[in-house]
């Protein structure tokens, strides 16, 4: 209650352009960015080659769209529920809640307005289906990860990583209205990427975590045992990727993509145990942006494969 006061105090002193800055602040440009990497490429390879229309462009951006509200939607309302907890992170000291840009009352109307919106509008510009899984999505971020898993559990971000997973799903059956196995490798993908990419970053605030209770990995295990399990969840990610080539009949492109950027994720991932192991420091932003560089290329790898004649 307190927090709550004290930034809906602090919200007089900020212009409007500030106000507007911290509501676009609380939909986590960053991480929505990451989303939708892995939206448009899938669209691509649903199409499985067949040439694009103006039609198909007018659905691309109308699920991206869409995604863009529905993945601002769950981080405002991740922003609205720990805002008792960013207050005391130096991570998260600036986010708008904290600051007094936004209202604990304006950011959950705002969550809530994203949400509605962006269902009904992928209900409206594609159908039923990808609208119901970006509802889901956003369930799954806010109550399963958020509410109930990330306080309680160092398994958080496996399960809550879930949602993150989604984009894939929607993007395929924006376009072809049904689900396939495609986009499930790639969901599967998604999953055991999550965890090698995120627990490298809680190793790099192990103190922050700490101090206000929530079990991520790197605060519950030492950096060898984080490191160990970002190494395993690392060589699970690119055999997940290889299954790619022979479910969706990827080419040259995608399985080279695929061996030479999962041998570097590898490599970035042992150096990291490695380092940890002879009690040095172990780097881990080095693993956690490598990470975001891997699924990119990978990504990239899945739309621009089907265009190809090889």
């Amino acid at each position: 209650m307190a927090i709550s006061t004290m930034s809906q105090t602090d919200a007089r002193a900020y212009s409007l352009g500030q106000k507007i800055q911290g509501y676009v602040a609380l939909t986590k440009p960053r991480v929505m960015e990451l989303l939708l990497v892995s939206t448009v490429p899938v669209m691509i390879l649903a199409k499985d080659g067949a040439p694009f229309t103006w039609s198909d462009v007018g659905l691309i951006l109308a699920t991206v769209f869409g995604g863009a509200m529905s993945a601002g939607s769950a981080a405002s309302f991740n922003m609205y529920l720990d805002r008792d907890i960013d207050v005391h992170m130096k991570r998260t000291k600036n986010r708008p809640l904290v600051t007094g840009e936004v209202s604990p009352r304006g950011a959950l109307v705002f969550s809530w307005v994203l949400a509605v919106v962006s269902t009904a509008w992928l209900w409206w510009t594609t159908n039923w289906l990808a609208a119901t899984l970006s509802a889901v999505a956003i369930f799954f971020y806010v109550v399963i990860y958020t509410m109930i898993l990330k306080r309680r559990t160092e398994q958080n971000i496996i399960w809550g990583g879930i949602a993150g997973c989604f984009p894939v799903l929607i993007g395929w059956t924006a376009v072809t209205g049904s689900l396939a196995w495609p986009p499930m490798v790639l969901f599967v993908l998604v999953f055991l990427w999550t965890p090698a990419h995120y627990w490298p970053l809680s190793m790099k605030y192990k103190d922050d975590y700490d101090d206000v209770d929530v079990p991520m990995l790197g605060v519950t295990r030492s950096p060898s045992q984080v490191g160990l399990q970002v190494i395993l969840y690392a060589w699970a990610t690119v055999a997940c990727s290889l299954l790619l080539i022979p479910v969706a009949g990827m080419g040259l492109v995608y399985t080279v993509s695929a061996l030479v950027f999962g041998g570097w994720f590898i490599y970035e991932s042992h150096r990291l145990y490695n380092r940890a192991v002879h009690h040095n420091e172990p780097r881990p932003m080095r693993v956690f942006h490598a990470s975001i560089t891997y699924l990119t290329l990978i990504f990239f790898a899945v739309a621009v494969d089907p265009l190809l004649p090889f």
